[in-house]
């Protein structure tokens, strides 16, 4: 069997491969590592790759060490989670080179359960951005097309999956890092309910919004990793004691007849492309015909909540980012033995971090201080509120609500970086749900101008399945464009 069939082959096709023993997990370890080194110099998709590392997980399970729905099977990890040993950047200067001394609980539980982990991939600084342009070690390529960005923070997780690179790989959403990348790369990504995997491990952007997630190529490969990585970890107190909704069930149960799906209003129209728009009504045609009761839902403080979460986000990691004082871990500029600490730690911070995350400290630490702090935080924190209010009484009338994932295609490179209010409008449709912290999902709905579109799905906290019931469903009756790779001659 040729390196091509083994990394075009879906994450639940390769696991039953191997545990049939049709082909050994070194040779699919060894496959998609040589796919990394004949396409990544263009795509830069990865910061790492851990190739001893692969090769030994993957000989485990060969000798049956490990096993589970996905052992064997490559997945390319976000570099902004924890894997012992192994370089952890968070895509800024201020952590290059520094090698964890412990596991995140998601990297644990992948590496329990036989998944290989082939390396790291690259990433918008401390994921603050939506193009992965704003990464310190430069930007991902569009696998569509090289001259277009792979959106953001995830770029280089969804880059892989749509590359072929690896058949998995783990995101992580704060505001839809994780879904505005499957958008625009024609890959699957979800956003599991907050609470739902565990953040232990995580370098953290916003506390309250940060979630842990799955891409892939195909709804049912996403669900099987979901199942891995998603259920309570104690070393959370924000992790959710509950048990995992039965999303492999319900990828597969591909029956979605008297289900209630809301259309958001305020998810459409202005600021959305006419070919997204186009993608999405066919969308929703597609839905009715497949059995699902279709009607419109209002949402009316949907409107607010980019402005809140660019208040709530920077104002979270203003805090959390303070930590990297150049004293712990990490960077260390002018410890000469003239400076002060003050002074080490102001020079480690200026040379560390990047425009981008110099921007939204600034915000956030203005939006928390004296005198400001309740006409910004917490008025923002009050449109939260507003915001679940919504959710809750759609999700009264609907089991799900759908809207564009992402306002437009995959735009070019350098496009809109000097205009960050136009960067963060990609973020439009996404952001309401991790307010929220309900689960989302992203998956391909077609083409607009030769570009992948994507349709988002909406569920209630802890029902991810159905999420997937309904990515199942539509995924069957209109499958993913696959990109041409025709740089790749």
């Amino acid at each position: 069997m040729s390196s091509t069939d083994l990394t075009r082959r879906t994450a639940a096709e390769t696991a039953a491969a191997i545990a049939a023993r049709e082909v050994s997990a070194v040779e699919v370890a060894q496959a998609h590592l040589d796919r990394i080194a004949a396409v990544d110099d263009r795509v830069h998709a990865f910061l790492h790759v851990d190739a001893e590392g692969a090769l030994a997980q993957a000989a485990r399970v060969d000798a049956g060490e490990l096993s589970g729905p996905l052992a064997g099977v490559p997945l390319a990890l976000k570099d902004v989670l924890c894997q012992e040993g192994i370089p952890t950047t968070v895509g800024s200067k201020i952590l290059e080179g520094w090698r964890p001394p412990y596991d995140a609980t998601v990297t644990a539980r992948l590496k329990a359960a036989g998944v290989v982990l082939l390396g790291k991939t690259n990433m918008d600084e401390f994921a603050m951005g939506s193009s992965t342009e704003h990464s310190a070690y430069g930007p991902t390529h569009n696998p569509w097309d090289l001259d277009r960005i792979p959106g953001g923070s995830g770029g280089g997780s969804a880059a892989a999956v749509a590359a072929y690179e690896a058949p998995l790989a783990i995101g992580t959403d704060t505001g839809g890092s994780i879904r505005q990348p499957a958008s625009v790369t024609g890959t699957v990504g979800v956003k599991p309910t907050y609470g739902g995997v565990s953040r232990y491990g995580l370098v953290a952007f916003s506390s309250s919004l940060d979630q842990a997630g799955p891409c892939a190529r195909t709804v049912l490969d996403a669900a099987l990793l979901h199942a891995v990585i998603a259920g309570h970890d104690p070393a959370d107190s924000t992790s959710i004691p509950l048990p995992v909704p039965p999303v492999v069930e319900a990828a597969q149960k591909r029956d979605i007849t008297g289900l209630r799906i809301g259309v958001v209003k305020e998810l459409a129209g202005e600021g959305y492309e006419a070919g997204v728009e186009a993608r999405f009504a066919e969308a929703v045609e597609l839905l009715t015909a497949l059995g699902a009761t279709v009607t419109e839902v209002s949402c009316p403080h949907f409107g607010y909540a980019l402005p809140a979460y660019y208040l709530i986000a920077p104002s979270e990691a203003s805090s959390n980012l303070a930590r990297f004082d150049s004293v712990r871990f990490g960077l260390r500029v002018g410890d000469d033995g003239v400076h002060s600490l003050e002074e080490v730690m102001s020079l480690t911070r200026e040379q560390g971090f990047g425009p981008e995350v110099k921007r939204r400290i600034m915000l956030g630490t203005y939006a928390l201080s004296s005198g400001y702090y309740d006409a910004y935080y917490g008025q923002a924190q009050k449109v939260r509120t507003l915001i679940t209010q919504d959710f809750t009484r759609a999700f009264e009338q609907v089991d799900v609500l759908v809207s564009p994932a992402s306002p437009g295609v995959a735009f070019r490179l350098g496009e809109k970086l000097g205009d960050p209010l136009a960067m963060y409008r990609q973020d439009l449709a996404t952001i309401p749900s991790n307010l929220y912290g309900g689960p989302a999902m992203s998956l391909p709905c077609g083409l607009s101008d030769g570009l992948p579109v994507g349709l988002q799905i909406m569920a209630p906290t802890m029902r991810d399945d159905l999420l997937y019931q309904v990515g199942g469903a539509f995924e069957a009756a209109l499958p993913a464009p696959v990109p041409s790779l025709s740089w790749e001659s």
